[in-house]
């Protein structure tokens, strides 16, 4: 019998009739399964007569029987047809009557048609790198401040310029918020980063001075806790730092590393900053050849990959969440089914951009090597301080190593896609 095509190109059904002999076989091993374990009064366990086990139990044999057969056949019947389902079937039209034969329908998807014409003709866009003196400069001068040192003043008030050493402690005005708790952090006075208040109500304090004062936070403010509210501070003053700068000198370059003077220094910066938007380019321009082919390659895709992608995009943002020290109690509150609606559009991208990438992996016979997979591992196993034998067991036991596998062969095809793209 051959598969019914629903109105979706992805979406198979067929109809499975198993024999009466191997419904009634199967009927007949559970009856002795149940005689062995059924406990009827009147009866020694292990003696329960079949008839007496098919009266009390007639349900629950069907269901059993259905649980036993229906995935084997469908299993069966699907590989006689040359389907493989990528989704669990959706069972319908399920009848089962004594001394018949069991009939169904079953419903599921597979993979769809995919054509990748033209890729071969793709041009990535592939910008000149170039970096400035001024940019080496400013870079430089990041690194300078990186190793300035503080040493305490004594004897005077803060003054512009001058580092104060404070704790502080911040409460919302209206009472609509969390406070806000720092211990030891240093205050430029006048800084070009330190907020206008904290300047008017630090500058002339001493060492032990205890200030309040409040701060109005713009409705775009960067930390969205405070945003749009009047927080009321009280901050300690604990001592008065000057800060010290590093002479940019050939000294200075041998307290950085392994380098003999300054000019080795910004060599290394200029290689290093090269290095990073040569990958930044790079990364946005496969982004651009992905999505073109995504547009070129007109396909249904299966709601099962997608259902499947926005899970995985969901465990690594909740995940992400917990680490950033969200609590659980918060993250079971969440409404995942509007962040799963959310999640959609993206996660149909990924899932199409995904497929479009394993079919031109299958036509340029790109492949992934046991040493591929063996390299990946060891790097695991080095970040999470675990043995390359762990990881392994771990990402067996998870299923995580196809994954692994196709990630990797993915990004081998984007390259070869990428190079031959110049």
């Amino acid at each position: 019998m051959s598969p019914t095509e629903t109105s979706s190109s992805t979406r198979r059904e067929i109809q499975v009739e198993i024999p009466v002999d191997e419904v009634n076989r199967e009927t007949e091993s559970l009856i002795q399964k149940y005689q062995k374990l059924a406990r009827i009064p009147g009866f020694r366990r292990g003696h329960v007569p079949a008839s007496i086990i098919r009266q009390r139990f007639s349900e629950d044999l069907k269901s059993d029987v259905v649980e036993a057969l229906v995935p084997r056949y469908f299993r069966k019947e699907a590989d006689k047809q040359g389907l493989i389902p990528i989704s669990q079937p959706q069972v319908t039209d399920l009848q089962v009557k004594d001394n018949e034969p069991l009939r169904f329908k079953a419903t599921f998807e597979v993979m769809p048609e995919i054509k990748v014409d033209g890729y071969k003709e793709l041009r990535a866009e592939k910008p000149e790198i170039a970096v400035t003196d001024e940019e080496v400069a400013q870079s430089l001068n990041d690194l300078r401040e990186q190793h300035a040192t503080f040493t305490t003043v004594e004897g005077r008030a803060l003054a512009d310029g001058d580092y104060a050493q404070v704790s502080l402690d911040g409460k919302p005005k209206d009472g609509d918020g969390k406070p806000v708790h720092m211990d030891e952090i240093m205050v430029e006075i006048a800084g070009k980063d330190t907020m206008p208040e904290f300047t008017t109500n630090l500058r002339g304090a001493s060492a032990g001075d205890e200030r309040v004062f409040e701060v109005v936070y713009a409705q775009d403010a960067a930390e969205q806790r405070l945003a749009g509210k009047t927080f009321t501070y009280t901050v300690k003053v604990h001592s008065i730092k000057q800060k010290s700068l590093p002479e940019l000198d050939d000294q200075f370059a041998t307290q950085l590393g392994e380098f003999k003077n300054l000019d080795e220094v910004r060599q290394r910066i200029r290689e290093s900053m090269e290095a990073e938007r040569k990958h930044a380019a790079e990364h946005q321009a496969k982004d651009k050849l992905v999505a073109e082919l995504v547009k070129r390659s007109e396909f249904e895709v299966p709601e099962a990959l997608v259902d499947r992608q926005i899970d995985m995009r969901l465990e690594r943002g909740l995940r992400a969440l917990a680490a950033q020290g969200m609590k659980a109690e918060d993250i079971k509150k969440m409404d995942l089914n509007r962040l799963r609606v959310g999640q959609r559009d993206q996660a149909l991208q990924e899932v199409k951009a995904s497929l479009v990438l394993d079919k031109i992996a299958e036509e340029e016979k790109i492949e992934v090597s046991d040493a591929e997979i063996d390299k990946e591992i060891e790097a695991l196993a080095t970040q999470s301080k675990q043995t390359p034998e762990a990881i392994r067991a771990r990402l067996t036991r998870d299923g995580a190593l196809d994954r692994i596998r196709n990630r990797i062969r993915s990004e081998k095809t984007l390259d070869f896609l990428y190079r031959q793209s110049a």
